[in-house]
């Protein structure tokens, strides 16, 4: 078969293993089979809507198997999906559309009501009920998706933005491709695979739960979002799906050690238990290994500009809770440089930004070629053709072992609970609430907390406040705690001051 495109995964897939079952949610399961003929229908109607090449898909759906199903069905006809989380800000949802264009939003019945307040731009609005039912069309499925080639866009993921304008990272087919197949010949994957996934699909962990699967042949359980707010009650459901194997961020591997729990409920099915998305420390890490000695523990790095992993380490040796935990080394068809500030490569021991090169390197962002050529660049090694790196703004070194060492960002960019975020659009979130003259936005790194501080003459309460911020930013974007001033701190150029403010409101508590 022809890997001309990541929804190939799917037709292999669903040929070998047709009653499988590929997606278990809270909602019911999909058979790898029923997943293609769901996607291939819905790609009919699509292309009977118009759906031109390269015309993104804008996907609002529930997390669940049809959704995958929404996914897929989108890439039949050659075009990228760009999802969004249901609960996302109406305005949040204003900005994407802006910059995505879509050609089409797929979304619920009721949704659908929301999206006639926005601008579309010309876009129509789907349900997603009547689409997937839409009368099969296989020979005009099939004529596109032989047109397509593994260089087009696959996905769109909106992470948060600076200036408070979401980024789209657009990833093309053959990352996609290529990162399927490491990460299930590196982690032994099979069809006798359970995987228990937590991460949103606006999420680029997800990348590494749908593909793995499809490539695998695997068991792909969504563990429901509300779960999550109950720790203790995880592992309970993951010996109850059979599951071999997670992905999580560190926040939820944290929260189930400190419950208690971990011990108390055998879990003899799962083998590897994979983290990432933020810093992993050692002391919940120690509680895992202890309590679960036979599982393998394996750290991941990559930012959404990588298609999700780009370096890992599998963790083989004891740490105590103080020592930095190694993210390791490169993935197959990556390669990871450290360079200075000057642009020569990095000493071992030697701090500098971590840059990387391979098929993970995401095309650049949609419809913003200027942020692109800030952070897709020529390599600085050599300039004898033409070779983009991806500046990822993260620090690193790499210690005596060869292992690459994680030592925090260049910027303002912080990682809460996985999700990525630039204070800058909490800052500009702030602003619009009304009263608020000015803003600053800190990140208390001890307690994994935004702290917000605004200049106004009014009087707030963090609830409030938040309700407000609600319409503009996801949850996972408010602060947890609110300072409210009279007038913010200001420096010798009439900038905030913002070491002033760290000093005053995180480093004297």
């Amino acid at each position: 078969m022809m890997m001309n495109s990541a929804v190939r995964l799917l037709d292999r897939a669903a040929e070998k293993w047709p009653d499988k079952i590929y997606t278990d949610d809270e909602y019911g399961t999909l058979t790898f089979g029923q997943t293609r003929t769901m996607a291939r229908r819905a790609a009919a109607g699509l292309l009977r809507l118009g759906l031109d090449t390269v015309r993104p898909a804008l996907v609002v759906l529930p997390r669940c198997g049809e959704c995958v199903a929404c996914f897929m069905a989108v890439l039949y006809t050659g075009n990228p999906y760009a999802p969004a989380a249901v609960d996302a800000p109406l305005s949040r949802l204003q900005k994407i559309i802006q910059n995505l264009r879509p050609g089409v939003v797929i979304t619920t019945a009721e949704k659908r009501g929301d999206f006639e307040k926005l601008e579309l731009y010309g876009a129509g609005v789907v349900d997603w009920e009547e689409l997937k039912n839409a009368a099969p069309d296989d020979r005009a499925v099939d004529a596109r998706l032989d047109n397509a080639i593994d260089t087009d866009p696959a996905y769109i993921i909106y992470t948060s933005g600076s200036t408070g304008t979401p980024k789209g990272v657009t990833v093309a087919g053959r990352s996609v491709l290529d990162y399927a197949r490491w990460v299930t010949e590196t982690f032994s994957f099979g069809e006798n695979s359970v995987m228990g996934a937590q991460a949103p699909f606006y999420f680029d962990n997800s990348v590494h739960d749908i593909y793995g699967a499809l490539y695998a042949g695997a068991r792909l359980v969504l563990i429901p979002e509300k779960l999550l707010m109950f720790p203790s009650k995880i592992p309970e459901f993951l010996v109850e799906k059979g599951c071999t194997s997670v992905f999580w961020v560190p926040t939820v591997m944290i929260n189930i050690a400190n419950s208690g729990v971990l011990g108390t409920v055998p879990m003899p099915r799962l083998k590897l238990v994979s983290f990432a998305g933020e810093v992993m420390p050692n002391a919940p890490l120690n509680v895992w290994r202890q309590a679960h000695p036979d599982c393998a523990y394996a750290n991941l790095y990559g930012p959404t500009e990588i298609t999700d992993v780009c370096i890992y380490y599998v963790v083989d040796r004891a740490f105590a809770d103080s020592e930095p935990l190694p993210i390791g080394r490169a993935c197959r068809n990556m390669r990871a440089l450290i360079l200075t500030e000057d642009g020569r490569l990095a000493q071992q021991g030697e701090q500098g930004e971590i840059c990387l090169v391979g098929t993970g390197v995401a095309l650049g962002y949609w419809n913003a070629p200027e942020l692109t050529e800030k952070v897709f660049v020529q390599n600085p090694l050599h300039s004898r053709y033409h070779e983009t790196i991806y500046r990822s703004g993260d620090l690193g070194w790499v210690n005596d072992r060869g292992e690459i060492i994680y030592a925090g960002r260049m910027d303002s960019q912080i990682k809460v609970k996985g999700n990525r975020i630039e204070l800058g659009e909490v800052e500009c979130a702030a602003m619009c609430v009304p009263g608020v003259e000015n803003a600053c936005a800190l990140f208390d790194a001890g307690k994994q907390q935004i702290v917000l501080a605004v200049e106004s003459g009014q009087t707030y309460t963090l609830r409030r406040f938040n309700l407000e911020m609600k319409k503009y930013v996801p949850a996972y974007m408010l602060p947890a705690r609110l300072e409210v001033m009279q007038a913010l701190p200001l420096n010798a150029n009439r900038k905030i001051d913002r070491v002033l403010l760290r000093r005053t409101l995180l480093e004297e508590n």
